[in-house]
């Protein structure tokens, strides 16, 4: 039995230096349920009155992380690399809580320390999923943790690729190259391999524009992505940065659909990338229910609370934005997004999944991701296949597996649900849900086909898969978008532009007012 003072602060921040408490000693390890190896993972552990504590490792490396937005909205774990961990604690209570990716079920114990001094719990994880045995990797494209935690964090999380945004402006006067509002220095432009499957590429820029000419004055976020130099231009305007970008091998990512100037960007850099997963979906509560609901236009029926968003609203809302565009002859592919670091979410827990032919590399990962070799999660596995056959129809064939109960599964043609699969699915070899669907869609024209599916959560809550869309030309029929989304879009430009007259300068509203001009041209379906 020991007394400890000071150092037990370590623990628990909400414990004063001045009191004296009986320690315990907690020592744990993951394992893997099938082989007994020793994982890497995300370790919760918090005791009966609702405090949370971190763990140290025994050997290896632990990252702490406790990020709050609310008393609901908060994310407190610690990240350990494949070693044992443990941690000092007052008698009482417990739940250790383990959790590993998307190919694991989550595995939790309750215990009671008391004056004992030791307690020792081993974790065994039980994989339900091996997707990069079926040529299936994961990414993550809007990340901000220090590069020194990725290889711990990569490893824990099974996540493939990530893009570190390592220079990150906020302001139209400086460049991500002179004013760098990360502190650390940009590393060099080379790919960092973990090990053979797991590698991340650490040049990557954000402009997060909220002042300009040093007027409070929100633009929005758009991500520079596997570039080779700091990037020299500030912003706006943009083509000159999406110009840049191009010549050094980048790509560019959209980040939220509902920032100020995201449709002007689409048009005017050529985005590659639409963050369908994005950084306001957490495995906590949902907290940005205000964030700009007045763009949500009345066609697209966005499920609303009070005029706020509900989560499940979020989550439509950035469908319906994302279908609009691809609509109107944008043929972004999706990806997924955190900013972990910056909020109160887990490493990759909105992630992307590439399917690659043959042996991973970088290179063929970021191929197919730009070519919509992929499905978007934030839980669920949703892989299909798609075959046009014949001028009017498509084969489609998929299978959803979740570690929870599947919700909805949904076929979607040009933004319209064609139809709604039953979801009564079989449990698998180790207990997840697995539902293999085979159907067909009928095609009125030149057109785009994509699956999603929804998955229960507790507290009446959902986690949804989406795939790129796979595209159908049929001669003579064009795709048009709606009027109300030809409409809905160039409004949106449109508005940016009257609230901008008298802050940017002119090249910048030229962008905006060429834009304007795209969008107002582009014929509509009757």
């Amino acid at each position: 039995m020991k007394l400890r003072t000071l150092t037990w602060i370590t623990f628990c921040g909400v414990v004063t230096a001045c009191e004296l408490l009986t320690a315990a000693t907690l020592r744990g390890r993951v394992v893997d349920a099938d082989s007994g190896e020793t994982l890497a993972a995300r370790v919760y552990l918090y005791n009966s009155a609702g405090k949370h504590f971190h763990v140290q490792s025994s050997g290896g490396t632990a990252i702490p992380y406790d990020v709050k937005r609310s008393d609901a909205s908060f994310e407190i774990h610690t990240t350990v690399s494949a070693d044992p961990f443990q941690a000092e604690l007052p008698e009482g209570e417990y739940t250790l809580l383990v959790e590993k990716g998307k190919e694991y079920f989550p595995a939790s114990r309750e215990f009671i320390l008391d004056l004992a001094g030791k307690h020792s719990e081993t974790i065994r994880l039980q994989r339900w999923a091996n997707m990069a045995r079926q040529g299936w990797y994961s990414g993550e494209t809007h990340v901000h943790r220090e590069v020194a935690e990725l290889p711990t964090l990569q490893l824990a999380e099974d996540l493939n690729v990530a893009f570190p945004l390592t220079a990150w402006v906020t302001d139209s006067e400086h460049t991500p190259a002179k004013q760098n509002k990360n502190t650390q220095r940009v590393p060099p432009p080379e790919l960092v391999r973990i090990d053979p499957t797991h590698v991340f590429w650490p040049v990557n820029t954000e402009y997060e524009i909220f002042t300009v000419r040093g007027r409070r004055h929100t633009l929005g976020a758009v991500f520079v992505l596997n570039h080779r130099t700091p990037l020299q231009l500030a912003a706006p305007p943009v083509g000159p940065i999406a110009a840049e970008a191009r010549s050094q091998g980048a790509f560019l990512e959209l980040d939220k659909h509902n920032w100020p100037w995201s449709m002007m960007l689409v048009p005017q850099m050529q985005v590659e990338l639409f963050e369908l997963a994005n950084n306001h979906l957490w495995r906590t509560s949902f907290h940005f229910t205000g964030w700009y609901p007045e763009y949500v236009a009345p066609y697209m029926l966005v499920e609303m609370s009070e005029g706020q968003f509900t989560e499940r609203g979020w989550i439509d809302f950035g469908f319906q934005n994302y279908y609009a565009l691809l609509n109107s002859g944008f043929r972004m592919q999706p990806t997924a997004g955190t900013a972990s670091g910056v909020h109160p979410v887990p490493f990759g827990y909105g992630r992307v999944y590439v399917k690659l032919d043959g042996d991973f590399t970088y290179e063929k990962w970021v191929n197919g991701l730009l070519a919509g070799n992929s499905f978007v999660t934030t839980g669920p596995l949703l892989t299909v296949d798609t075959e046009h056959a014949g001028e009017n129809e498509v084969r489609v064939r998929g299978k959803l597996e979740s570690a929870t109960e599947p919700d909805s599964l949904e076929i979607i043609v040009n933004g319209h649900i064609v139809e709604q699969i039953d979801t009564d699915a079989q449990r698998g070899e180790h207990g997840q849900f697995v539902l293999n669907f085979a159907t067909s869609a009928r095609l009125e024209g030149t057109s785009w086909l994509a699956v999603r599916a929804y998955a229960k959560r507790e507290g009446n809550r959902v986690s949804f898969a989406h795939t790129a869309p796979a595209h159908f030309r049929v001669e003579g029929k064009p795709l048009r978008p709606s009027r109300e989304e030809r409409d809905y879009l160039a409004r949106r430009v449109r508005n940016e532009l009257a609230r901008h007259r008298e802050v940017l300068p002119r090249e910048a509203l030229n962008e905006y007012e060429d834009a304007l001009r795209h969008f107002e041209s582009i014929p509509v379906h009757d």
